[in-house]
């Protein structure tokens, strides 16, 4: 999938992110880059908002996710099971959100899904801010087969 078209998708089926404004740096089945503007995410302290800085991360980590079962052939649902972001620094501008899909555990993570038609992985985002890690979003993720 194109950055474009994941853009489209993320904001066809996910209103928040054109809300936000979120846009697609790169994505592939391997990796994810999402970027959000302070403005639309602001809150009172003039920084990004925490539950914005944990939505763009939570985007990536879900897409680079889709995108592998998508490139894999794999029809599920794919929901959040529990999330847990760690917040190091303000975000005073621009953020990136980057997911990386760890793959040592995908091969137990399909052969679960092929034996009981769910599975459950977890995924991790940094979102970097003037290039350091302001934040870090871990999500553990579940598959469901489709009926």
């Amino acid at each position: 999938m194109t950055p474009e078209a994941l853009v489209s998708f993320l904001h066809d089926n996910i209103p928040l992110s054109r809300a936000m404004d979120v846009s697609v740096t790169s994505a592939s089945a391997a990796q994810v880059v999402l970027e959000a503007p302070l403005e639309p995410n602001i809150n009172v302290h003039g920084t990004m908002f925490g539950g914005s800085v944990a939505t763009v991360g939570l985007l990536a980590a879900w897409s680079v996710m889709h995108l592998r079962l998508e490139d894999e052939g794999i029809k599920c649902q794919l929901v959040i099971h529990r999330t847990e972001t760690e917040y190091l620094l303000p975000v005073s501008g621009c953020v990136t959100a980057s997911a990386v899909l760890d793959t040592s555990g995908w091969d137990h993570f399909r052969d679960m899904f092929t034996r009981r038609g769910k599975a459950r992985l977890t995924v991790t985002a940094e979102l970097l801010h003037n290039g350091q890690v302001a934040a870090r979003l871990t999500g553990e993720f579940v598959a469901i087969a489709e009926r």
